[in-house]
């Protein structure tokens, strides 16, 4: 049996994939729907009054959502193997520490960051940030006695302290905590408060519900003026690294842990004698695979739209459509498509009728509607990599999947800190200015880039280098 669930390695790989792409495509040549839809062409000005979503807003939830599908695996296995509380908690407070490090870390050098505009000396200091992030993040593969691992370590970190206290950057800007990718700053959060979550409820996911409703009335309670709510809610101990927003994300990780648990049951229920390749399953996998994939594309386009009446009907047929298909008995892997249509179709359809609340979906500022929503596509999209990945076993065409989503750490900067560096280096980044010119163009430059991230990170996997918290 194989010990991986390659569909939450691939769908962590395609929010990894999608997240660096997204950033590199040059979004003032191209339409409204290829960036955040509060972001609207041709300006791409922020607007918050605006609703909808787009495919740029489904990087980041997919991202947390598989973040919580792991903690079955990790935290989850830990405690099997009689890991006490007390250390989970210690490792999970760990970890958003190392993550909130990374995320100040990784921004302090940026080429852009460094120096305006950039020159030798900001792609010099990025190549030399990415270099030290590897004995800082994963082993050393080499033989010798754990101290001295543990010294390499410190080492790195201070090393990266030294270096952002001493450098100077551009704009006058100085060193600050404050000073942060926001991204990697919310998945620290994720991996303490989530983590501490699922290690006290890892037996009962009822618990899990039960305080996502307490959290949801005391982000709605905050709205009422000097109450205690709201006082919980405004309360930051270090605003630098912590605020009680960050935890409205927990929407997202939790259902991923739920979705986790149940690849996990397959998983250890998987038998050689089960009935997968029946041609019943077949003919189930080859309906669930479209179906999945209208379901995702059509909410798109039908919330960016807001085509609402017309794409709440459509989705409720579809869903009504794949539940008839789940009518007969099933056991293996089809019982994990079932639970995981189910759980989709429901976080779906409860987006759908939150979605009038708070004027509307939005990512930015985040409501109720885009938390389930994108909870409930995130389920679709696993359920289409399961049968991808690990029933139809498409090795080779999902391998760049599966390989970035298995070092999703260094897929995140290889392109910013080393690939872009180097490549104003040897002279050739200027070449770029040319995808400029139109729509198309512009988006093969974030095609090319992201490729390029993608082929780098394969090879540290290939390698086995990877970066782990």
């Amino acid at each position: 049996m194989n010990n991986r669930a390659l569909a939450l390695d691939a769908l962590r790989g395609y929010a990894i994939i999608t997240m660096v792409l997204s950033a590199t495509i040059v979004t003032h040549v191209l339409p409204g729907w290829m960036s955040h839809a509060q972001t609207p062409s041709p300006d791409h000005a922020f607007n918050p009054m605006l609703p909808g979503i787009t495919w740029v807003d489904l990087v980041f939830p997919f991202f947390l959502f598989a973040m919580g599908a792991a903690f079955p695996f990790s935290i989850g296995k830990r405690a099997e193997k009689g890991d006490s509380k007390l250390k989970l908690v210690y490792e999970a407070i760990k970890r958003g520490v190392q993550l909130t490090f990374f995320a100040i870390f990784i921004q302090h050098f940026y080429p852009y960051v460094l120096s305006s505009p950039q020159d030798i000396r900001s792609w010099l200091l990025a190549i030399l940030c990415f270099a030290i992030l590897f004995p800082m993040f994963m082993r050393i593969p080499l033989k010798m006695p754990e101290w001295a691992h543990t010294c390499i370590k410190l080492l790195a970190y201070g090393v990266a302290v030294i270096l952002m206290v001493t450098t100077s950057y551009a704009d006058g800007r100085t060193f600050s905590l404050y000073f942060s990718n926001v991204i990697i700053l919310l998945l620290a959060n994720m991996a303490i408060f989530g983590s501490i979550l699922y290690i006290f409820s890892m037996h009962n996911r009822w618990i899990r519900m039960g305080v996502l409703l307490l959290l949801m009335a005391i982000i709605l309670g905050s709205t009422a003026e000097n109450s205690w709510t709201q006082a919980v809610f405004n309360y930051t101990p270090l605003p630098w690294m912590y605020r009680f927003d960050y935890l409205k994300y927990l929407f997202i990780v939790i259902p991923g842990s739920i979705a986790g648990e149940y690849l996990m049951e397959w998983m250890k229920n998987l038998k050689d004698t089960d009935h997968s390749d029946s041609l019943q399953y077949r003919k189930l996998s080859i309906v669930l695979v479209p179906l999945t994939i209208v379901l995702i594309i059509f909410n798109l386009y039908g919330l960016y739209t807001r085509m609402l009446a017309i794409n709440l009907s459509v989705t409720l047929i579809l869903l009504l459509a794949g539940k008839y298909l789940f009518l007969r008995p099933t056991d293996g892997i089809a019982l994990l498509w079932k639970k995981l249509f189910n759980a989709g179709a429901y976080l779906l359809l409860l987006g759908l009728c939150f979605e009038p609340f708070q004027e509307g979906i939005k990512k930015d500022p985040a409501t109720f509607s885009y938390f389930f929503v994108t909870s409930g596509l995130a389920f679709m999209a696993l359920l289409f990599l399961s049968i991808v990945c690990d029933y139809f076993r498409c090795v080779r065409s999902t391998r760049f999947l599966v390989m970035s989503g298995q070092n999703p750490m260094i897929a995140y900067v290889v392109g910013d800190l080393f690939i872009l560096p180097l490549a104003n280096i040897v002279g050739i980044a200027p070449l770029l200015s040319y995808f400029q010119q139109n729509a198309w163009l512009g988006f093969l430059q974030g095609v090319i880039l992201t490729g390029i991230s993608v082929l780098a990170t394969m090879f540290f996997t290939k390698i086995k280098w990877f970066w782990r918290t």
